[in-house]
């Protein structure tokens, strides 16, 4: 069983040695509150460590437990484990001494449990539960990028102080594509991107088609808007169609993009959407960025079509999340297609 290691994790086999570390958090109920087991006493603890340990020398191995060391401090102060059900299936878990609670452990090493399941091991789901009282387990579940897919009632036992005998549970899943969306947005987000405000539009025309620019939109933070410019595509003075360019890069544009187009019934098939969209690139540039996304109904063939002459690249069909606008208009899936702008200077 290999070591992994997060930014400020050393996630190692257990030893022998780690009980005393192990007991501080395994016997005191309020630690383990939430738990199915516990709290422990010794035995309970030694038996936990070396059945840990053995399970660490199997191979293959089906259940990866380990010990969460601080690596600033080289400090046993949790654990986690990730649970093989069937070839491509796992369940993970995890649980931290109290004193390091809220400070983001937790997520620290379900993201890190979740990379390793889906790039190493080949996963193609994993699950995680939780009692649905414990607040700060499932938002773990979730800032990891986990969905909530059940609300089972009365299927675990109730919490160490409740009165009650039975607790709800909350079933958590993630899909390895979903996880690989991740990864994609986040790239996305790091990218570098220039705002100081709207920039002066030059003539934009490729001697067929101009752009005219009819608004600027200024950014909407608290409706997650970001800065904006709307053009009306002309031909011979009259409008044929739209293009839109957002400026930056959000969770949201992951899905939408950063370019939206439309060309009015009359005009179509002439490949002026492609057109447009080659003529943003100036402002594109303008404003630091060398990517945009272009996203669009995986049934739009024609939207598809765009993309291809632009040689943009297909990045992938994405499964639209419940928040997003584009699920609350009845799309469940968008084609994502990236647009190297740098490539068209």
């Amino acid at each position: 069983m290999k070591t992994l290691e997060s930014e400020r994790l050393i996630l190692r086999p257990f030893e022998e040695t780690d009980f005393e570390a192990v007991h501080a958090y395994a016997s005191v109920a309020r630690n383990i509150q939430y738990m199915e087991w516990g709290p422990n006493d010794e035995s309970d603890t030694k038996s936990f460590i070396s059945d840990a340990i053995a399970m660490s020398k199997e191979n293959p191995c089906k259940n990866y437990q380990y010990a969460a060391v601080l690596k600033s401090a080289q400090k046993l102060i949790g654990a986690c484990n990730l649970v093989l059900r069937g070839d491509d299936q796992a369940e993970l878990g995890w649980i931290l001494h109290r004193d390091y609670w809220k400070q983001g452990f937790g997520t620290e090493m379900g993201k890190r449990l979740l990379a390793f399941g889906f790039e190493e091991l080949g996963l193609h789901r994993i699950i995680a539960r939780c009692n649905a009282e414990n607040y700060g387990s499932y938002r773990v579940m979730e800032r990891i990028g986990m969905r909530r897919e059940g609300h089972f009632i009365e299927a675990r036992p109730a919490n160490k102080f409740s009165d009650k005998k039975y607790d709800d549970e909350y079933l958590y899943a993630i899909l390895k594509d979903e996880w690989e969306t991740l990864q994609e947005i986040a790239f996305y987000n790091s990218l570098p991107v220039i705002f100081d405000g709207f920039v002066d539009i030059p003539g934009l025309t490729d001697g067929e088609i101009e752009l005219y620019c009819v608004a600027k939109n200024p950014a909407v933070p608290e409706k997650k808007r970001v800065p904006s410019y709307s053009f009306e595509i002309r031909r011979d003075g009259s409008r044929v169609g739209e293009v839109n360019l957002r400026i930056g890069y959000t969770d949201g544009l992951y899905y939408g993009g950063q370019i939206g187009y439309s060309v009015d019934e009359p005009y179509r098939g002439h490949g002026y959407a492609a057109k447009a969209c080659r003529l943003l690139a100036p402002v594109i540039r303008a404003h630091g960025m060398k990517k945009v996304l272009i996203t669009n109904e995986y049934t739009n063939i024609a939207s598809k079509r765009t993309c291809e002459k632009l040689g943009a690249k297909f990045i992938r069909k994405a499964r639209l999340p419940e928040w997003h606008d584009l699920y609350q208009e009845g799309q469940r899936f968008v084609n994502i297609f990236e647009w190297g702008v740098e490539d068209n200077a």
